[in-house]
């Protein structure tokens, strides 16, 4: 029996028609024999899991850079919150949970060491710019595994999309842009609590009256609303009053915790090891590991050494640093 033609078929009896159908996909940039066992978005899903750069993520900066504390989310935690969250977005309202979860696995793949910090430093150096949804997408079409992960469109579309003016194609993919800001504001309120940048007090009071006191109060509220507001619609959108709010909360976040806040004290040194790493792999190439250094003649030493630290987690970058800028002692064997 293929056990992936029996789920194709279960997606067209249970899931809405506003649902992206597993059988339907545009496909793959190159093309592949399907597999017997999972759809193309359950085969999407566990490329990313298994994948060196999504490993990573533990080790890289949500919001603190190199939290102190065990509590505090780091860039994996944070998206397996979005995982959780669009996954019971999209069960409820009757769409594609694995192509939602696949998306959500993999939206931040392309996060820099020390978070938006790294991302606003490498944008500053390297000449075409840089933004964490393309260099996502980079990494699951060319760097992961040094050829890709030949993601399906729908895939690799909600990635590209999860942030920024432009609206991913299909609607698991808008459920993953609003319920990654749904995660992140509110997991961030969460450490910022925890770490005494922020008091209960500090919260605007108009926006917890809508959505909810607590932290538990405030995520089944905004997922709620996003359901209800979302059923049966060819978009997926907030109401009005609680995307007001949330709109709202996220711009007290920037004014109190992600600019100028205690959480980013470290945040000028961290621009610092960024900017003289990335310097320094393109003035020396050699310094990067074999399978970057072989990918310079065909892209720039600019390009590679943006996707080589662009890949480093915050603990590999301080050790490079050091490594490179640190003197050492000097000692005598006697």
């Amino acid at each position: 029996m293929n056990l992936r033609l029996a789920y194709e078929e279960m997606e067209r009896k249970f899931l809405s028609p506003l649902a992206c159908f597993s059988d339907s996909s545009r496909g793959r940039v190159y093309p592949e024999e399907p597999c017997s066992v999972r759809t193309v978005f359950q085969r999407d899903r566990d490329r990313i899991i298994h994948s060196k750069s999504f490993r990573r993520l533990k080790h890289k900066t949500q919001v603190f850079i190199i939290p102190e504390g065990d509590h505090f989310r780091t860039r994996l935690t944070h998206t397996l919150e979005v995982a959780q969250i669009s996954r019971t977005v999209a069960r409820a309202l009757r769409l594609n949970e694995d192509l939602t979860e696949a998306i959500a696995l993999g939206h931040d793949l392309g996060h820099t060491p020390f978070g938006h910090t790294g991302e606003d430093a490498l944008n500053e150096v390297f000449p075409p710019g840089f933004k964490h949804n393309e260099q996502s997408l980079r990494i699951v079409d060319e760097l992961e595994g040094w050829r890709g992960l030949n993601l399906s469109c729908e895939v690799r579309d909600g990635i590209l999309n999860h942030t920024g003016d432009v609206q991913p194609l299909t609607l698991e993919g808008q459920i993953v842009k609003i319920c990654d800001r749904i995660a992140y504001i509110n997991h961030d309120i969460d450490d910022a609590l925890r770490g005494g940048i922020l008091k209960e007090a500090d919260l605007p009071r108009e926006c917890l009256e809508v959505l909810g006191f607590t932290h538990r109060e405030r995520i089944n509220n905004m997922v709620i609303d996003l359901i209800n507001a979302s059923q049966g619609r060819p978009v997926i959108a907030l109401s009005g009053p609680v995307q007001k709010a949330t709109d709202e909360l996220r711009s007290f976040m920037f004014r109190k915790v992600y600019i100028g806040s205690e959480a980013k004290r470290e945040e000028l040194k961290a621009r610092h090891v960024v900017k003289f790493l990335y310097q320094y792999m393109v003035e020396n190439p050699r310094a990067m590991p074999p399978e970057y250094l072989n990918r310079v003649d065909a892209s720039g030493p600019e390009r590679v050494a943006c996707d080589y630290i662009a890949g480093m987690t915050d603990r590999y970058a301080i050790n490079q640093f050091n490594e490179l800028f640190v003197p050492k002692a000097f000692t005598i064997d006697l």
